[in-house]
C-alpha cells in the first residue's frame, strides 16, 4: 500500500477545535502537507497567531471564530470556507470537552455542554460536510477524533457523561459508514481514538482537582503531534482503503 498525500495539496480542511493541543497539531501537520486549513475556535486570535508561525509552509491556516455548541456558528464555518476558500474535502471533528463532576452529584448544564460539543456538533458538522461533499462529488474524508473512553470505561474519577458522549461517536462513525455505503459515496470515515494526551484537557488544564491531578501524572502520556501523525497516515491511505478505526496508546 503506498501511501500520499499528494491528492490533498492545495484542498480545503476543516479542524474544529484548533487553537490549541490534538487540533493545533493536526492544523500543523495539513498546512505542512500543502492543504489549506481553517481553524475553528472561540479564541481564534491563537489560530491566527499559529498561521504566523506557519508562514512559509506548502499551505495555509486560516483561523475561523466559532462555538460549536451553537449550530449557527457551525453553519456560518462552512458558508464562509466555501464561498472564501472552496469546498471542504476534509473534515477533523476535534472540538471536544470533559467536565470534571460526578453523575449523582453533577449539574445538568455540565452534562448538557459535554454531550452539545461532543456529540451533536460533530453530527451536525458532519452533516454540513457531507452535504458540500455530495453537491461537489468529492470523495473526501471526514475523521472523528474520538477516544479509547468510546470503547472501554475506565476506573477514573468524575468521569460522568464523557465516556457516553465518546461511545457515541463510536456508534455515529459506524453509522455514516453504513449510511455512506448504502449511498454509493467514496466518501471516507475514520475514527481516531487516543489514550492519554497531553493537552488543556487533561495534564496542562490548571482547574483541574488535585485528585485527578495526582492520578493523570501517574498516567503515561502522549503526544499531540501522535495523533496528528496518525491523523496523516488515516488521510495517506489509497482511495479504496478505509481505516474505520484507529486506536493510539501510550506505553
Amino acid at each position: 500500500m503506498v501511501l500520499s498525500m499528494d491528492r490533498w495539496v492545495g484542498k480545503v480542511a476543516i479542524v474544529t477545535g484548533a487553537s490549541s493541543g490534538i487540533g493545533k497539531a493536526i492544523a500543523a501537520s495539513l498546512v505542512e502537507r500543502g492543504l489549506i486549513v481553517v481553524g475553528t475556535a472561540r479564541r481564534s486570535e491563537l489560530v491566527e497567531e499559529h498561521s504566523k508561525q506557519l508562514s512559509g509552509k506548502k499551505g495555509k491556516l486560516h483561523g475561523f471564530t466559532a462555538d460549536f455548541t451553537k449550530e449557527e456558528d457551525i453553519l456560518k464555518t462552512f458558508e464562509w470556507t466555501t464561498k472564501n476558500l472552496g469546498p471542504v474535502h476534509i473534515l477533523v471533528n476535534n472540538a471536544g470537552i470533559t467536565k470534571e463532576t460526578s453523575l449523582t452529584e453533577g449539574k445538568t448544564e455540565d452534562w448538557k455542554a459535554t454531550l452539545d460539543l461532543n456529540v451533536l456538533s460533530l453530527c451536525i458538522a458532519t452533516r454540513e460536510a457531507v452535504k458540500v461533499m455530495k453537491a461537489k462529488k468529492i470523495n473526501g474524508h471526514i475523521i472523528h477524533i474520538n477516544s479509547v473512553y468510546g470503547h472501554t470505561v475506565f476506573n477514573v474519577p468524575n468521569l460522568n457523561v464523557y465516556p457516553a458522549s465518546k461511545f457515541a461517536v463510536t456508534a455515529l462513525t459506524e453509522t455514516l459508514r453504513q449510511e455512506l455505503n448504502h449511498l454509493g459515496s467514496k466518501i471516507k470515515v475514520t475514527s481516531v481514538s487516543p489514550g492519554l494526551v497531553e493537552s488543556e484537557m487533561t495534564t496542562l488544564n490548571k482547574a483541574q482537582s488535585l485528585e485527578r491531578k495526582a492520578f493523570l501524572e501517574k498516567m503515561p502520556i502522549l503526544k499531540s503531534d501522535d495523533i496528528a501523525d496518525s491523523v496523516v497516515y488515516a488521510l495517506s491511505t489509497p482511495e479504496h482503503v478505509q481505516i474505520h478505526e484507529l486506536t493510539i496508546r501510550p506505553v
